[in-house]
């Protein structure tokens, strides 16, 4: 009997079909989702190892191996690099740029003040944040704070974030930023907590809120660590709520508690496909030289193989290594014979192949395979397709990332400058309603970029004249600029063409074309 039909045979003698059963204590029928996915007799499903656990055996028991996998790949496999890269890439650019929107109508402020006031807002912070002074380690500004946080979140599942204050000479401000990586966030060597309220250095009360976390001093894995200590920060803090501890994942399961890597879903089919192009290119490599394999008859063999006797025990030099090399030429030794080797690279459906591969892995990562390959061959309407799709995913990270990071470090900056005097926000601290009247802000990256730039500019003109969009937007969004900036430096502009006589205004035809640069009708 096979292996599958003992197996068949096993699940048989396991599984009484007969109407309504019991697998595990749990009731199983053998009708609806019985007879489909639920169901433990086709032979399709008879090897499929599945269960049902919490998301600490699925997610936390497994958080590790996944995090050194998933950097191990980001290290030296191409396309997982360059997957996380292109989404720093788009969602952070340099930085996320500030652009504060104080509530004015609510603060009982004037349209002029409020604007007086942003302004005000945002020469201090671009002061903070454009110098090194605001990273804790004063290695970063805080633009790149953010693309290494989204980085470390990416290919680590977390990133951890503490705000202390340090008084350095030249700094307006003491508020500085330090990222620690997820390696350090892990339960103590010691442990004096219950197993069940302490899950990967995350400290849960009884109802499961996160109260604390234990991050040791250094990495735990370090080959320069000795003894490690380790300190339990609060994630808020008791007296004032102040969010001392940022922690960045995403949440895919209710109850979870550290994040998972991004290339998680992928990362067997990326290990095999990188895999597959290392032997690839090695017998791409070989086939590119006069490869030959040196037989030799046995009785003339030494004893570990190679044509040499006992004749040859004493020779200084080893003539059973012989390297291939381009145009070399050997000479062989009597009872040896040369036996070409014909890998047959390069391999024609190498590439067609791979691309398939390639596609299942951008759809997993939400990045459609021409992002994700850089490879634009199609017609101008599939790869803007291609485009929106894959903006639409770099949109949702960026509001993911100004949410939980810009955003709590850019309320902690303000109220470190209301405190010092240097912005008047009257009843900051009285009231929240207040606070986040002051507080509220937009944060603007790159742009989404145009295959087509004067089609997109006639698809604003056209937005803004049917009332659909206005000029900030539109001015955000195609070139990530200030309308309001904008006009007032045309202003000057202007008035300084009218002034040195280039009074004659400047007129553009625009036509519409009908069909793309490659001929598709639109």
């Amino acid at each position: 009997m096979s292996r599958f039909s003992q197996g068949v045979k096993k699940v048989k003698d396991f599984i009484s079909i007969k109407g309504n059963t019991t697998i595990k204590n749990q009731p199983v029928n053998s009708s609806g989702y019985g007879n489909h996915a639920a169901s433990g007799t086709k032979r399709s499903v008879v090897g499929w190892i599945s269960s049902l656990s919490d998301p600490i055996d699925d997610i936390e028991r497994n958080v590790e191996k996944m995090r050194e996998r998933s950097r191990d790949l980001y290290m030296g496999a191409p396309i997982a690099s360059g997957s996380l890269k292109s989404i720093v890439t788009n969602v952070v650019g340099y930085e996320l740029k500030l652009n504060a929107q104080i509530d004015g109508d609510f603060l009982g402020l004037s349209q002029e003040e409020s604007e007086a006031l942003e302004d005000t807002i945002e020469r201090e912070f671009e002061c903070w944040a454009d110098s090194k002074n605001c990273d804790a380690n004063r290695m970063c500004d805080f633009g790149q704070l953010q693309q290494l946080a989204l980085l470390s979140t990416l290919a680590s599942g977390d990133c951890f974030a503490i705000l202390p204050y340090k008084k350095r000479v030249g700094s307006l401000y003491e508020l500085t930023v330090k990222l620690i990586e997820a390696d350090r966030v892990c339960n103590p060597v010691i442990n004096t907590f219950y197993e069940e309220r302490l899950i990967n250095g995350v400290e849960i009360d009884s109802t499961g809120e996160v109260i604390a976390y234990h991050i040791a001093d250094k990495h735990p894995n370090s080959s320069l660590t000795g003894r490690n200590d380790w300190k339990r920060i609060e994630k808020y803090g008791k007296l004032t709520g102040r969010l001392n501890v940022i922690h960045l994942l995403d949440i895919e399961r209710p109850e979870q508690r550290r994040g998972i890597p991004i290339l998680a879903p992928v990362i067997e089919g990326l290990k095999q496909i990188d895999r597959y192009t290392d032997a690839e290119l090695m017998a791409a490599v070989i086939s590119g030289m006069y490869s030959v394999f040196i037989t030799t008859e046995p009785s003339q063999q030494g004893e570990f193989g190679g044509g040499f006797g006992e004749e040859d025990d004493d020779s200084e030099e080893d003539n059973s290594k012989i390297n291939i090399g381009n145009g070399s030429v050997t000479f062989l030794r009597e009872g040896e014979k040369i036996q070409e080797s014909n890998p047959g690279r390069p391999n024609p459906n190498f590439d067609a192949f791979t691309t398939a591969i390639f596609r299942q892995i951008g759809v997993a990562l939400e990045i459609p395979y021409e992002v994700l390959m850089k490879h634009f061959t199609s017609s101008y309407s599939a790869s803007r397709g291609a485009l929106l799709e894959a903006w639409k995913m770099f949109k949702k990270r960026r509001i993911w990332l100004a949410k939980n990071f810009c955003q709590p470090i850019y309320e902690e900056f303000l109220a470190e400058a209301v405190l010092k005097g240097r912005i008047h926000a009257p009843g900051f601290f009285d009231d929240p309603l207040i606070r986040k009247a002051y507080c509220s802000a937009e944060w603007n990256g790159p742009t989404q970029g145009q295959l087509d730039p004067k089609k997109e500019v006639e698809a604003a003109i056209l937005r803004i004249d049917s009332d659909l969009s206005t000029r900030t937007r539109e001015a955000q969004e195609l070139t990530g600029t200030d309308f309001f900036r904008n006009h007032e430096l045309r202003k000057r502009e202007e008035q300084l063409r009218y002034e040195a006589g280039f009074n004659t205004p400047v007129t553009i035809n625009i036509q519409s074309d009908k069909s793309d640069e490659g001929g598709e009708k639109e």
